[in-house]
């Protein structure tokens, strides 16, 4: 199914919040398994496991709780993680930075394998950061601090690459996420150039969004990148505690900065404490539902997951943009403005 002609974007509000600090320590990345399976990556110093979740979160809090993988440097073990994704058979694949690796597990937990060697040559690689699956399942990794895209298969072979230091189209400081659409096209995070860079499936520059700052559009240390079915473009943009949302030209859309209530395995705890109760009382309810340094976005679906870095939950959303033919939408005006309907 291609893209709509153009969309009516009737709302995108705050769904749920998943998780807690007791199950969803310092989540980083989230991974969407089937039948509302989910993956969450959460690290912190000396601390590093995939949690198992549900979309539907969890009634109460138990000792029951699942985990893959743990911190370390051993087989099935990861020391500084920073994305997680899925294949089709929804085995989970672990960049780690520190390591210099990939790690992947079955989606029981069962340790697969890893491949990766420390280094500047091709192939090699220096803090691997964002990964991504092309149509292939080849899979694009982020070599950060080469400052460059490269691509391998699945076991770790690997098949070219592209980018090197700079701020020019197509070269990077430290980049960071990335992502791969439907259609073929890369999107790169700049970290360091706050900015995201899209490319076709050979390397070749296309676009790129965003400049340093906190306006509308401008990015303060973005770390992660996706692209819906529709085109649209969302963009971690951690150091201003915010998602924001381009269309697939690389307009400017919207921000999110958070709208969080308590998950309902937190609800459940809450009750049974009095203590946090009255903390919560006491606390300023505003800041407390905003986001704090999301480092990255995912969308499935209708639905986007923002994991909520410093505030140790993954908040959802649900987009409500209606698809539009070329009937029920007229051709782009050269002064818009908008009205109110």
């Amino acid at each position: 199914m291609g893209r709509p002609y153009g969309l009516l974007r009737a709302g995108y509000p705050y769904l749920k919040t998943l998780g807690m600090r007791r199950i969803t320590n310092f989540p980083l990345d989230i991974a969407i398994g089937d039948e509302g399976r989910l993956y969450i990556l959460c690290r912190n110093d000396g601390a590093a496991l995939i949690r198992v979740w549900s979309i539907d979160d969890a009634e109460r809090l138990t000792d029951d709780l699942v985990g893959i993988g743990s911190y370390g440097s051993g087989e099935g073990q990861y020391t500084w993680p920073v994305n997680i994704i899925r294949d089709a058979d929804e085995n989970l694949y672990v960049s780690d930075e520190a390591l210099h690796r990939i790690v992947s597990f079955s989606r029981e937990g069962e340790y697969i394998g890893s491949w990766g060697e420390a280094g500047e040559a091709e192939g090699q690689l220096n803090g691997p950061a964002g990964i991504a699956f092309d149509a292939d399942e080849n899979m694009l990794v982020v070599d950060s601090l080469n400052h460059r895209v490269q691509k391998f298969s699945r076991e770790g072979e690997f098949i070219g690459g592209w980018g090197s230091f700079g701020d020019g189209p197509g070269e990077f400081d430290m980049p960071w996420g990335v992502t791969v659409d439907e259609l073929g096209y890369v999107y790169v995070v700049d970290w360091r150039n706050d900015r995201v860079q899209k490319f076709d499936s050979d390397g070749e520059f296309v676009f790129e969004i965003g400049s340093s700052g906190d306006g509308p559009g401008e990015l303060n240390r973005p770390a992660g990148v996706a692209v819906d079915r529709f085109g649209d473009i969302y963009v971690a943009d951690t150091g201003n505690n915010r998602v924001q949302l381009f269309n697939e030209h690389g307009r400017y859309v919207q921000r999110f900065i958070g709208d969080s209530t308590l998950s309902r395995v937190a609800r459940d705890y809450m009750l049974t404490n009095a203590y946090p109760n009255r903390l919560r009382d006491m606390a300023d309810l505003e800041g407390e539902k905003r986001l704090r340094a999301p480092k990255n976005v995912r969308v499935d679906d209708d639905l986007m997951f923002v994991p909520d870095y410093r505030s140790y939950r993954v908040q959802v959303y649900k987009n409500e943009a209606i698809p539009l033919d070329e009937h029920q939408i007229s051709e782009p005006l050269r002064a818009p403005t908008l009205a109110t309907v």
